[in-house]
């Protein structure tokens, strides 16, 4: 229960951490909030990749490194750090690589998995639907049978990646009971992308996809027909953990902020730091951040055993988003008058922190989720 980092993940970190402060944190700046531009995540991903982010999950065989989950995570949560938008950026478009190298034929991967690895081309998967939300077996996008391939039609909405990938992993219907994943070319497919604006993340490309009877071929096929469902729900483990620690580095920075504040700002002829109910927020704010971490580092070495962690993931991706929201929230009560200024970083960290309750699960159907692994009894009713 101890998840102490290993000598090598240390030195990785300390690697990643000089490499953002040179390179990424420059970039994030420049685009603090606006949606990171096509090139700009190309650049940021073919930054990251070298340190093993965006395909470091991908087996040595794929072109990855192979890395474990413990060992990426510790990388995601320095990058979320100083830009949670490039670090969901990756994740994202890392889950997408894995699918691929999972279930995509030797074509597929011989002609997609090689860029995307190496940050040349951006991966993003589709799922979520305007009526469905978390009910995935909702799902109304349709893929009919039609000669060698299939006609898609429908919508997906809140996909992450969407408007900027150049490889779109589509969850579908096939049948009454039968749902497949496709690898989508924008460039060989007929698709429109839409972006969303939002109240945080917004460096952080967010949209919708419509399809109006796009025609995929078979070969564009990730495993098999009826078999997308089961690779779609075993995905929602891993996203729960890594949208937990995008809330671990938002609320690493909030916290760096305030105690830097508090040293720095005096009132009442002392350091703020020095008042009592200030210290009281701030020792809050560190054992609630400990706590989340403790809980989502349990789920990042249950992925590396390969073990099911369905009530582990949703602890962690409940505990570490509210909490990355307490802490922001008390970072701005902290500066005072100044945290509510866009001149100080808490405002956006605080943005920040409130739309992670939301993807890959709300807290409510987290709640549920637990509840469920708890008691055996299913309150979704299917």
């Amino acid at each position: 229960m101890i998840f102490e980092p290993s000598p090598e993940d240390r030195l990785a970190v300390d690697g990643l951490r000089r490499m953002i402060e040179r390179e990424i944190a420059p970039i994030a700046t420049r685009h603090r909030d606006e949606v990171f531009p096509k090139q700009v995540a190309h650049e940021l991903l073919g930054l990251l990749s070298r340190h093993g982010i965006g395909g470091g999950w991908v087996p040595e065989e794929g072109g990855g490194l192979g890395l474990g989950f413990v060992s990426s995570g510790l990388l995601y949560e320095e990058l979320s750090r100083v830009s949670p938008d490039a670090a969901g950026l990756a994740y994202v478009h890392e889950g997408a690589a894995m699918k691929l190298h999972r279930g995509g034929s030797p074509g597929l991967r011989q002609r997609y998995l090689p860029g995307l690895v190496s940050g040349q081309l951006i991966g993003c998967s589709a799922v979520t639907e305007p009526g469905g939300g978390s009910n995935v077996r909702n799902m109304k996008t349709r893929a009919q049978r039609s000669g060698n391939g299939f006609v898609v039609n429908g919508e997906k909405t809140f996909i992450s990646n969407a408007p900027i990938a150049d490889v779109i992993m589509l969850t579908a219907r096939t049948g009454e009971q039968d749902f497949s994943v496709f690898l989508v070319d924008p460039r060989e497919h007929r698709i429109e992308t839409r972006e969303i604006a939002k109240l945080g993340l917004r460096s952080w490309s967010l949209g919708q996809v419509f399809f109006n009877d796009t025609w995929i071929a078979d070969d564009y096929l990730i495993g098999g027909v009826g078999e997308g469902l089961r690779e779609t729900m075993k995905g929602f483990e891993r996203a729960r953990i890594f949208v937990a620690i995008l809330a671990l580095g938002i609320a690493q920075a909030a916290l760096e902020e305030s105690l830097r504040y508090a040293r720095e700002r005096e009132q009442f002829g002392r350091p703020i730091g020095a008042h009592q109910l200030v210290q009281a927020m701030l020792a809050d704010m560190a054992t609630e951040l400990h706590a989340a971490r403790l809980l989502v580092y349990r789920g990042l070495a249950l992925l590396d055993k390969g073990q099911r962690c369905n009530l582990e993931a949703a602890m962690a991706k409940i505990y570490a988003t509210e909490a990355a929201l307490r802490i922001a929230s008390k970072a701005i009560q902290i500066h005072g008058a100044y945290g509510l200024t866009t001149e100080f970083p808490v405002e956006r960290h605080f943005r920040n922190a409130r739309m992670l309750t939301m993807p890959d699960g709300t807290t409510q159907i987290n709640q549920l989720v637990i509840g469920r692994e708890l008691l055996g009894i299913d309150a979704f009713g299917g």
